[in-house]
């Protein structure tokens, strides 16, 4: 018997934690698992990269409460009949009464990452909620150690329910190019300009103005080659944009919106940067690591997980656009610096994060639930 699976997500717009559903789903076992989606928002442009015959269900929510959402949620299950409810976060946590009351009783969640309104998970609504409903869940995981902890010691949730699985990346697909000057002049850059990206949806919770800001302070200080490039869109994009513009330094900072060629443009990279104020398990940090790059990273949730202090890149404290600028620094006045973490994140990732490894997990997690 195949396992029927109904994955609850907010919507399919670009982000890591939907790339993610679209590798897991393409690269499992078609013969063992079929699945379908409920969108709870809106569908997006991720619903293309399925390499196979995917349903998907919108219930079409718009922004504030809707005390239907459960109910909604219900009536899509009911109708796909699953197995197993797969929901993801606090923004599809509404999926676990859903699956309760659409009739199934094997229901997983997943921490992936929290959200801006509440980047440290304090908010003691949203504890009680998820103490209330637990015994509705049949199995947590979370993608990080930190997410773990969390979950276990402040949510005061049951250990043995609490899975660690962590994410992984295409190794095969992600490798580091063999002259980044060709990969530099393919994205349209100069060969000798120093490149500093991030990619990421343009939210508040991944603080992207803590590294226009850093830009900024290189110039002030006369360190001058140096280019930022911001991938991504969202709704601080004006913000980031006005900002770059005041502080003089928009000629220095590239925004380019929504990309699909994003591996090729992280490839023309020297450094990869993640400012971000809250997170799971970034998958782009496994991405600049797997093409071979040193991260810049914020010291929060599952980033030092995976950014080795001094080996496979830096960290540095939430919005220290100095900090940040200082470490920036150093790899541009230290080359070998990057290809040595760079070289050192790729084995890592090869040893420890890839795609098969994260695909396993999950169908052994499908399986066990199932039983």
């Amino acid at each position: 018997m195949r396992l029927r699976i109904l994955h609850i997500l907010h919507s399919l717009q670009v982000g890591g934690l939907e790339n993610g559903v679209v590798n897991l789903i393409n690269r499992l076992d078609p013969e063992r698992f079929t699945h379908e989606i409920c969108c709870i928002a809106e569908a997006g442009p991720m619903t293309e990269r399925f390499t196979r015959l995917v349903p998907v269900h919108v219930i079409g929510k718009g922004s504030g409460a809707d005390h239907l959402l459960p109910l909604k949620i219900a009536r899509v299950v009911r109708r796909v009949r699953p197995h197993i409810v797969h929901t993801r976060n606090w923004g599809t946590i509404d999926g676990v009464l859903g699956g309760w009351l659409g009739g199934v009783r094997r229901i997983i969640h997943g921490e992936h990452g929290r959200d801006a309104a509440d980047p440290q998970g304090a908010n003691r609504r949203r504890m009680q909620f998820r103490r209330l409903i637990d015994c509705l869940v049949t199995r947590y995981y979370t993608v990080s150690g930190d997410l773990r902890r969390w979950l276990v010691e402040e949510v005061r949730l049951p250990p043995h329910k609490v899975t660690h699985l962590m994410n992984g990346v295409d190794v095969d697909r992600l490798r580091p190019a063999t002259d980044r000057s060709i990969a530099r002049r393919h994205a349209g850059f100069e060969p000798g300009e120093f490149l500093i990206g991030t990619i990421g949806r343009l939210d508040p919770v991944k603080d992207q103005a803590t590294l226009v800001r850093a830009v900024t302070l290189l110039a002030a200080r006369g360190i001058h080659g140096a280019r930022a490039l911001i991938v991504g869109g969202g709704p601080e994009e004006a913000k980031l944009k006005n900002l770059a513009f005041e502080l003089g330094v928009a000629d220095r900072v590239i925004f380019t919106g929504e990309r699909q060629d994003v591996s090729e443009l992280m490839s023309s990279l020297d450094v990869f940067v993640l400012p971000s104020i809250a997170e799971g398990i970034s998958n782009t940090i496994l991405e600049a690591m797997a093409l071979g790059l040193p991260v810049v990273a914020t010291a929060v949730g599952g980033n030092p997980e995976l950014v080795a202090g001094g080996v496979t890149g830096e960290l540095f404290a939430v919005g220290d656009a100095e900090d940040l600028a200082h470490k920036l620094a150093w790899y541009m006045n230290d080359r070998w610096r990057c290809q040595e973490q760079g070289a050192a994140g790729r084995r890592r990732v090869e040893r420890e994060f890839s795609l098969e490894r994260m695909v396993e997990c999950y169908a052994h997690l499908y399986d066990e639930v199932s039983r």
